[in-house]
């Protein structure tokens, strides 16, 4: 796979355990993940064990299970895992990350579910564009993947949510929101390039 028929940067070579890598979107993950990190680091008491949740939850949920959904909907990143396989990765990840998230409302607030299922609706509607694609855009994308896992990990850790908190979710949004804009364009050319080869190529 050479660079310009590449559908991502991270991509590795299609075929095998290299497609569920790819997946997951290695980098775009882990910075997901680092929203997590700053709730919990925010919340007046650290609490590890509300971040190792909080971690596994959103890797669960975004990295594998949302992922997987995206991928189901238009392939964009052009791997090899069958639809079956995807939708049931998909499934189990997503109801292990609401499991976790029901598990830790019940041992610290209850309200921590309003966060659960924010999550679990948005992870769905976004990435199979539901509802006619309404909440697949640049806002709702900033809002889940960047001020969800502030402010969840924070609620769930301080049990409450407070002003430290809030400008961490509005720096979060700000950032995924700048993020997506920046990388659409990029991402159109990608996929311009790889029809352009195919064209070239002609038929098989």
């Amino acid at each position: 796979m050479n660079e310009t028929a590449r559908p991502a940067f991270y991509a590795l070579a299609p075929g095998g355990w290299r497609d569920y890598v790819t997946l997951l979107h290695p980098p775009y993950t882990a910075w997901h993940l680092s929203y997590v990190v700053i709730g919990a680091a925010l919340a007046p008491r650290w609490r590890p064990g509300i971040l190792g949740l909080a971690l596994l939850a959103f890797f669960l949920g975004m990295g594998v299970g949302a992922h997987a959904l995206d991928e189901l909907r238009g392939r964009p990143l052009q791997t090899r895992i069958g639809a079956k396989t995807l939708a049931a990765l998909a499934s189990v990840s997503l109801a292990a990350a609401t499991a976790i998230g029901v598990g830790t409302a019940i041992h610290t607030s209850l309200w921590l579910l309003i966060f659960v299922g924010a999550g679990a609706f948005i992870a769905v509607a976004y990435n199979l564009e539901l509802f006619g694609g309404r909440f697949h855009g640049g806002i709702w994308f900033a809002l889940a993947w960047g001020a969800l896992p502030v402010l969840a990990t924070f609620f769930a850790a301080a049990r409450g949510l407070r002003a430290e908190a809030a400008l961490a979710a509005a720096f979060a949004t700000l950032l995924s929101y700048v993020q997506r804009v920046l990388s659409t364009p990029v991402r159109l050319v990608r996929r311009q390039a790889r029809s352009d080869s195919r064209d070239a190529r002609g038929p098989a």
